[in-house]
């Protein structure tokens, strides 16, 4: 079995802000946007370096949408800052109507999502912005797994046309996938190969993932572990090729299990190959205040209940 090194704990939205960096010395029509929060999106050296493209909205992020829009018909490729629940449901309107509806070429930039945004609680994280934003037409949707891949895909959605929601975090996590790694929307990473049961997962879930492999494998269970970074559009082929040999699949993140991955690949294996699922997810819940890692293991976001999830979906085969 493939096994991965953490090369140190690492967050992801720090990889979003030396993706920027980069962005502001190699593309001088990115411009960037923040709704008060400079810090916590690590957009502070897109600041320094670029002031005369850095837009500073204050708390008002239906505003922020409703200018990053105007800005891509001067050319300009916006990236738009603040927690996943500010940049999703709180302006859910602007996105719907000045972004996707109009096709902007606007990237909607989401940290402190899902409840490892910790002790701030209930009001500021977010278990339901995925299934928020995958609903609109032509919106890409994509959830990264680590400090790499969210620089990566930072990079890579600068250069494609339309609008982008790209999700990421707060909590230092393992940063595992190569350093300056080639990002291709739509298109799922296979990390492990397995016999017995696929393991798709995306975001904080992916390490998590290979975790749970990693033991399962021990127990004599062959896991297949999918990394599903791009949750629209779905790489509905990587996740055929696998069940078509494995016969059972697991989906696993940091999401509510109504709207998010796990539903879309439902829906994929409901037309071409149904296949028994089981769900790792939070159970149509909001979140509470708690350390990351606390909330990980109530709601039953973490290694443990992705073996017991495989153990249970090989049964129903």
């Amino acid at each position: 079995m493939k096994t991965y090194t953490n090369t140190g704990n690492k967050d992801t939205r720090s990889g979003f802000g030396a993706g920027l960096t980069e962005l502001g010395q190699t593309n001088e029509n990115v411009v960037a946007l923040c709704a008060d929060l400079t810090g916590s999106l690590k957009m502070d050296e897109f600041k320094a370096n670029h002031p005369e493209r850095f837009f500073q909205v204050g708390i008002a992020e239906a505003n922020m949408i409703g200018m990053a829009a105007g800005m891509t018909i001067g050319g300009k490729i916006p990236f738009t800052g603040t927690f996943a629940n500010f940049s999703t449901g709180r302006v859910y309107d602007q996105i719907r109507q000045s972004v996707a509806y109009s096709h902007k070429n606007v990237k909607i930039c989401a940290s402190h999502a899902g409840v490892t945004l910790g002790e701030d609680g209930a009001t500021h994280q977010i278990l339901e912005d995925i299934g928020l934003m995958k609903m609109l037409p032509e919106m890409t949707v994509i959830n990264t797994c680590d400090y790499n891949q969210t620089k990566a895909a930072t990079l890579a959605i600068a250069k494609h046309d339309g609008p982008v929601y790209l999700r990421f975090g707060r909590p230092k996590v393992p940063n595992f996938t190569p350093e300056n790694g080639e990002f291709e929307i739509g298109k799922a990473v296979k990390l492990t190969d397995g016999n017995d049961v696929t393991i798709v997962a995306t975001g904080h879930l992916v390490w998590e993932a290979l975790e749970a492999a990693k033991v399962l494998n021990d127990n004599g269970i062959s896991a297949e572990v999918i990394n599903i970074h791009t949750i629209k559009p779905l790489d509905d082929k990587a996740i055929l090729e696998s069940v078509s040999k494995t016969r059972c699949i697991v989906t696993a993140e940091e999401h509510n299990y109504l709207g998010g991955l796990g539903e879309s690949v439902a829906r994929v294996l409901a037309l071409h190959q149904p296949t028994p699922q089981e769900f790792v997810a939070t159970k149509d819940t909001f979140g509470e205040s708690g350390t990351p890692a606390q909330l990980m293991d109530k709601y039953g976001l973490n290694s443990s209940a992705i073996q017991e999830a495989a153990k249970k979906v090989l049964k129903r085969k």
